[in-house]
């Protein structure tokens, strides 16, 4: 029997409800959280008012969403069967000759919809918001004034400096071994806030033992005819351990923007491991989404929930979700470390949610 449309969008909206109630629920205890984490982690800080710290808390929020998103599909999609089994109309819907897959499949098809618009739409704007939290955290809360940037246009660093503060700017960056090095550097030295020192403009330059060992290049200072220096060090906080822990973090960049900057990285003799783990977990999020729904079906489908049954099947797909986010946490370790390769790290939640929940139905139908 072919379902109808009618009872598909029924169907579909009850889950899209019973979602929506469950993804507001938590992440108003998420934001919650994060309030007072941050007002704990300013509380040295008088200068940040509670507009501030909610502000940044907002700024992260939509980052937590992908996150949390499988759980909250999954019991949203419990809850929607529950209520659809308990009122007895998908007892009817079955009775009727309409099978476990094709009541499933309306709320198959919001889920993978909504994945597909999470990452291409609102990820980008989520990934601008975190990367504004990820600066007002490091400026406000760490005291980290040093800011770094790593793009198809090369490397721009600006940092603190004995004489003021240090801008530095090269097309061309590689790393060779332990050492960064970088073609047509720019230097541009301020001994106040906005009040341009001196420019070094350099061939070559290295990244070694705290400093930019310079080859070649031209000093130009206000006033004075420029000079030409063979070799010159510039002192730096920068090292190459702090250019991999602090260049933008995966959150930071959208799903759009995620391939071009794993080129341009790994162009330049950098690991892009964590960043192209995150796109690929990306990629993999509607179908993990759908598994999370087909396990969801596998523990609240069947009508018989008395004598404790209901209790016994929501701690196991509580538990069955929560596997799943430890499993997940797992192979995505392994992916980091190169021990399994980011694709297979990426998409094995999906993977397993996916095979699980088939199984489980399977059995439930037609076995």
């Amino acid at each position: 029997m072919r379902l109808s449309p009618l009872l598909s969008a029924y169907i579909a909206r009850h889950f899209i409800v019973s979602f929506a109630a469950v993804l507001a629920v938590i992440l108003g205890m998420i934001l919650l959280f994060d309030v007072i984490e941050l007002i704990r982690r300013a509380a040295g800080r008088p200068d940040l008012g509670m507009g501030t710290i909610m502000l940044m808390a907002v700024l992260k929020l939509p980052q937590m969403l992908h996150t949390i998103l499988p759980f909250a599909i999954m019991i949203g999609s419990m809850i929607c069967f529950w209520r659809l089994t308990r009122s007895h109309e998908l007892v009817v819907a079955r009775s009727a000759g309409v099978s476990v897959w094709q009541f499933i499949a309306p709320v198959l098809g919001v889920v993978v919809l909504f994945g597909a618009i999470e990452i291409t739409i609102f990820n980008p704007l989520a990934a601008a918001m975190f990367d504004r939290y990820d600066r007002m955290q490091d400026e406000m809360l760490r005291g980290n004034k040093s800011a770094f940037d790593l793009s198809e246009v090369g490397l721009w660093l600006r940092e603190p400096h004995d004489e003021g503060e240090l801008v530095v700017h090269s097309l061309d960056v590689r790393q060779e071994g332990l050492t960064l090095l970088m073609r047509d550097a720019q230097f541009f030295l301020y001994d106040r806030p906005d009040h341009f020192s001196r420019r070094i403009s350099a061939e070559s330059a290295n990244l070694v033992d705290g400093a930019f060992e310079v080859r070649n290049a031209w000093v130009m200072e206000g006033g004075r005819p420029s000079v030409f220096v063979e070799t010159m060090r510039i002192p730096t906080q920068l090292t190459l351990e702090r250019i991999h822990d602090n260049f933008a973090s995966p959150e930071t960049l959208s799903f759009w923007e995620l391939p071009g900057f794993i080129h341009f990285f790994e162009r330049a003799g950098f690991t892009a491991n964590k960043h192209r783990l995150y796109f690929n977990s990306l990629l993999a999020s509607p179908p993990l989404y759908g598994g999370m729904v087909l396990m969801a079906a596998l523990f609240s489908l069947n009508p018989n929930l008395r004598s404790g049954g209901l209790t016994a099947r929501v701690g196991g797909g509580v538990a069955t979700g929560f596997a799943v986010y430890f499993f997940s946490r797992v192979v995505y370790a392994l992916g980091l470390s190169a021990t399994l390769p980011q694709f297979l790290a990426a998409w094995s939640p999906a993977i397993f949610a996916g095979l699980v929940g088939m199984a489980g139905l399977f059995h439930l139908e037609d076995g």
